[in-house]
């Protein structure tokens, strides 16, 4: 018998929002959650990036808020996705948000880059019916200047985790022209993923400015100021790359 969701548990909760399409199949409750490690050179909410961004939320309070949607997720063939800033950073509340889910029949996703994969316990894989796992670059040295403050290994080591256990992942690869676009870079991302038998498709996200407003409200300079999103035709010869690795990608 599984264990009883410990509603009293208290996280750092930035936000939630309905998406469709977007976090995971169908309508989706997406929560926020505040605070991150690393510090993404195209973040596009750097008022996630640290937990007093956000408030103080028990667990039971965020379960009752997603029990307003329930029918409705279930309706729309959606469910609930715990995103961030970075989730792993809150493994507790984390797990017993998607325990409550799991025990309202909600299916789950896990948005997450994988850089703490090892404090995700068995319990809180238990209740995850999918991983959205960004893998910010399959080149190290590239991973490196894209998170400034992250290691490619603790993403790949969590994915094999992943992949052993059965549980489907959806890879997501941002592009962003001058910086992670490089064939060799999408290249090794694409090994990775093509290595995984449990990946389901790959997600190419193009770079966008929609965060430049955020920095400036923070006082913070934008750090690709002047990067221009990715053309079409540099977007199909990344997507075409994942498709040669046997990979479906959108």
């Amino acid at each position: 018998m599984a264990a009883a969701v410990t509603t009293q548990v208290t996280g750092s909760l930035h936000s939630f929002d309905i998406s469709t399409g977007v976090d995971g199949p169908g309508t989706r409750f997406v929560a926020f959650l505040a605070g991150c490690p690393l510090r993404c050179l195209y973040c596009h909410s750097p008022d996630t990036q640290y937990r007093r961004y956000g408030r103080p939320t028990a667990v039971n309070d965020l379960l009752t808020e997603i029990r307003r949607y329930e029918r409705f997720l279930k309706v729309a063939h959606g469910g609930v996705t715990v995103s961030g800033g970075e989730p792993l950073q809150q493994p507790a509340f984390t797990r017993e948000v998607l325990r409550g889910c799991k025990e309202m029949g909600l299916h789950t996703a896990l948005d997450t880059s994988g850089l703490l994969g090892d404090r995700a316990d068995e319990a809180l894989l238990d209740a995850t019916d999918l991983v959205l796992l960004d893998i910010k670059s399959g080149d190290p040295a590239t991973y490196r200047t894209v998170t400034r403050t992250g290691r490619l290994t603790p993403t790949v080591r969590f994915a094999h985790r992943l992949a052993d256990r059965g549980t489907p992942i959806w890879v997501r690869f941002v592009l962003v022209p001058g910086l992670t676009d490089d064939p060799r870079n999408v290249d090794a991302v694409a090994s990775i993923a093509a290595g995984l038998p449990t990946v389901e498709r790959v997600e190419v996200l193009p770079f966008h400015r929609l965060g430049a407003q955020k920095y400036a409200a923070l006082g913070l300079p934008f750090p690709l100021e002047g990067t221009p999103p990715p053309d079409e035709a540099l977007l199909r010869r990344v997507r075409g790359q994942f498709h040669d690795h046997g990979l479906t990608a959108y």
